[in-house]
């Protein structure tokens, strides 16, 4: 599918700041900085108060929500020493999940997906990742995010991430967005079970647009992993991970796998429902159409003796015959029945 508000870059220099979404959120800043023995949390709407954690020796992870003030997003890639291209590709939010390296930072762009329970879609919002050596930067479309469990973490010290750096934090994130990505496959799987029902039971036009939903869903699930994992491929192989870190990415790289494994079963199942919906649908025309044929054939001989006397000749012998009537009337009850008899017999009913 061609990227919407695409038309609005065309013919612009690169680099040049350009938000192509629709979301008008309130812009918000908010600021976890913590170490081993320390934490605090800090809500803002003013940038330059993001400013100080730059160089601060605490770990601070700081999340920018509302992408369409590019003036404020500029500000924040100057004073971080962001390449201007990055700062496109975090306002340009079509990107395909990728990782670069520049001398003072890393960019990863992934994809966190999101379950709308009403229309049964999947819902995908753009996530950058700006990272250097003590301070981690977010930047996201819109406020609501996957994250809840990871905050909580971090304020209750849990785990080894308070006393970890800024790549542990980074691998967190990633993981958080990932575990929810096997949620959503519950949800589709649900979806995909209470699809083999119906298709058997009682299919219907409802039944071919809920599958095409799921085999939507489907692609829209293998657009974001397929890139993420080769983007932790590439990180795996890079000198900028940690070796303490290492057995961390290699772990949510092997989620990455294993739901790339359960889609494509999905999918599959999801391509055999379909068949046999067609199949259903088939056979029940098969059925409608054997029955008429049926009837059709037991009214032709019906039809052709109602015929042979509508006739108007003077002449016909049966005309004045007092048991000419009912005889026509059993002869034809007999026909219907001797058919009837026969289709039994052959098993056509």
């Amino acid at each position: 599918m061609t990227p919407k508000n695409y038309a609005k870059k065309l013919g612009l220099p690169p680099g040049t700041l350009i938000y192509t979404g629709k979301e008008k959120n309130h812009f918000e800043i908010s600021i976890l900085d913590y170490d081993e023995n320390n934490f605090r949390e800090i809500q803002e709407t003013d940038v330059e108060a993001s400013f100080s954690f730059k160089d601060s020796p605490t770990v601070s992870w700081i999340n920018i929500t509302g992408l369409h003030n590019t003036e404020t997003i500029q500000k924040i890639g100057k004073y971080y020493s962001i390449h201007p291209l990055s700062l496109e590709d975090i306002l340009n939010i079509h990107q395909r999940p990728k990782i670069e390296h520049f001398d003072t930072y890393n960019f990863i762009v992934l994809k966190m997906l999101t379950y709308n329970q009403e229309s049964c879609e999947i819902e995908s919002e753009q996530v950058s990742i700006v990272f250097g050596k003590n301070y981690v930067l977010t930047f996201q479309e819109k406020s609501g995010d996957v994250f809840d469990s990871l905050r909580s973490r971090i304020k209750a010290a849990n785990g080894i991430i308070r006393k970890s750096g800024s790549e542990y934090l980074v691998y967190a994130i990633i993981d958080a967005i990932v575990d929810h990505y096997f949620l959503i496959l519950e949800h589709l799987d649900e979806n995909l079970e209470e699809l083999e029902s119906e298709v058997v039971s009682k299919p219907s036009l409802e039944t071919v647009q809920k599958i095409n939903q799921l085999k939507k869903n489907l692609i829209t699930m293998r657009k974001s992993i397929w890139p993420l994992r080769e983007l932790l491929a590439k990180l795996l192989r890079s000198e900028f991970v940690l070796e303490s870190s290492v057995i961390y990415f290699r772990d949510v790289y092997d989620h990455t796998v294993q739901i790339i494994d359960i889609i494509e079963s999905l999918r599959d199942i999801s391509s055999g429902i379909l068949d046999v919906y067609l199949s259903s649908v088939s056979n029940k025309t098969n059925e409608i159409m054997k029955t008429l044929t049926i009837i059709a054939t037991i009214f032709i001989p019906l039809t052709f003796i109602v015929g042979i006397y509508g006739m108007n000749f003077a002449h016909m012998p049966e005309l004045e015959w007092e048991f000419g009537y009912p005889f026509v009337l059993f002869l034809m009850a007999g026909m219907v029945i001797t058919m009837i008899f026969y289709f039994k017999k052959k098993k056509w009913f």
